[in-house]
């Protein structure tokens, strides 16, 4: 084993357990219905949208599929919406801010519905998530809006005063925080591969290391460019996220990739775990670079997770600095052996909310801003929905103009570790008013 200081391994956790693998190689088809880029949670749930309407479709990822965010993510099925309920009725109207966190509630319900229903083996737990509050004024709107969400939404949430925090996380870090019950986790790795397994099922072809290097308009359909050929596909849905690239370029100039590194300690005495995560709940904080972290589906490890500075570099730095997240909120682990550090993109755009659309035809769904567990599946089959005409099916608070550009974006977030450093001053100046 190595020092405390490094992790054995720099591949995802899961990966362990559902190692990700290529397809094995098949002829790619003259022509489909249906053409989709990229083959994580959105574009594996649209194919199985898709297939069983009956339509033929080729699912083309530039990697394995599910390499990417899918199985690099958390497992916290949070469906977390960036900006907060005041936000978005200051933004966007009430009605709207109702209905996103409405839809949210609903995507997290679908998708333990899909989970039982087609009898997924993911290791789903649904155990509630708890929010950590930096200070007691950002505990009392955190108050405000549990009861904002209990009365407008129907969410079950509530406030958790600092005397009754230890119930839910062994640590004094915060000042109180705010349950919700409708959160839970799941092991990302063998959710895709059980994804993979029924959209194969039902028809969707599926083609590995198979990148897309363009798309044109071919008459009343397109023309899908690939490493492998070229097919000609009815429609094209486009599933690429924070993996997007210069084959969608109009995509790509309004989804920034942002690093999302996660740690796994090794395995704890069942005591700590028990003292540590009383309710093994989910977990995460209101910092701007908050934290989001869990104990592993066996309860035998934490995980936690944050963002990068930057979207290069040496894999240490960044380990270190979540190691020195994880013994700030839980000092007695300050020591503690990583077992794996890895990291992977998530895509931001700069209204911060997922998004399907459409521009010349292809449509798109994406931005998951972080969230993707439970926005992927559900974004990716509303835009299936979408392409197949069928509108109440397809009617989603999401589904409206494209994301605003990014001005002197073209692929390349060169401005990443500015806007990082700014949201750590903001963290800074927090926790000083909060006069911890």
């Amino acid at each position: 084993m190595p020092d405390a200081t490094t992790a054995e391994k720099t591949t995802p956790y899961w990966w362990d357990a559902a190692p990700v693998r290529p397809i094995p190689p098949r002829p790619l088809p003259q022509a489909v219905d249906v053409a989709i880029v990229g083959a994580g949670f959105a574009g594996l749930s649209a194919g199985l949208v898709l297939a069983r309407e009956g339509r033929s479709v080729a699912a083309f990822d530039a990697a394995n599929p599910g390499e990417g965010a899918s199985t690099r993510n958390g497992g916290i099925t949070s469906g977390n919406i960036r900006p907060d309920f005041a936000t978005m009725v200051r933004r966007f109207g009430e009605a709207r801010a109702i209905a996103i966190e409405a839809e949210g509630h609903a995507a997290r319900k679908f998708l333990y519905r899909f989970i039982a229903e087609e009898g997924l083996d993911c290791d789903f737990q649904p155990t509630g998530a708890f929010k950590g509050a930096i200070g007691y004024r950002q505990y009392d709107a955190m108050a405000r809006s549990a009861e904002a969400l209990r009365g407008k939404v129907g969410i079950e949430t509530y406030a958790v005063p600092f005397a009754e925090q230890r119930n839910y996380v062994g640590s004094d870090f915060y000042r109180g925080g705010a349950v919700r019950m409708d959160i839970g986790g799941l092991h990302p790795g063998k959710f895709h591969a059980e994804i993979l397994r029924i959209a194969q099922g039902a028809g969707v072809a599926v083609h590995s290391g198979t990148p897309v290097t363009g798309i044109a308009r071919d008459g009343d359909g397109f023309r899908v460019a690939t490493a492998s050929g070229t097919v000609r596909a009815g429609r094209v849905l486009v599933c690429t996220n924070g993996y997007t690239d210069r084959a969608a370029p109009f995509l790509q100039r309004r989804l920034v990739p942002v690093r999302s590194r996660i740690i796994v300690t090794e395995a704890l005495a069942p005591e700590t775990m028990a003292r540590l995560m009383p309710r093994r709940m989910m977990l995460g904080e209101g910092r701007q670079l908050g934290h989001y972290y869990r104990p592993t589906p066996d309860g035998r490890r934490i995980l936690l997770g944050g963002r990068e500075s930057g979207n290069k570099g040496d894999p240490v730095g960044p380990s270190l600095l979540m190691r020195a997240g994880l013994a700030q909120i839980f000092p007695e682990l300050a020591d503690v052996r990583l077992s794996h550090s890895w990291f992977g993109n998530v895509a931001m755009n700069r209204d911060m909310l997922p998004r399907i659309f459409e521009a010349d035809g292809i449509v798109y769904a994406s931005g998951f801003c972080g969230s993707g567990t439970v926005w992927a599946p559900w974004i990716g089959m509303r835009a299936a929905y979408k392409l197949l005409g069928q509108e109440a099916r397809a009617s989603s608070a999401f589904d409206f103009r494209p994301p605003a550009s990014v001005p002197l974006y073209r692929g390349d977030p060169w401005f990443m570790p500015t806007i990082i450093q700014g949201y750590r001053l903001q963290d800074r100046i927090a926790m000083l008013r909060a006069r911890r």
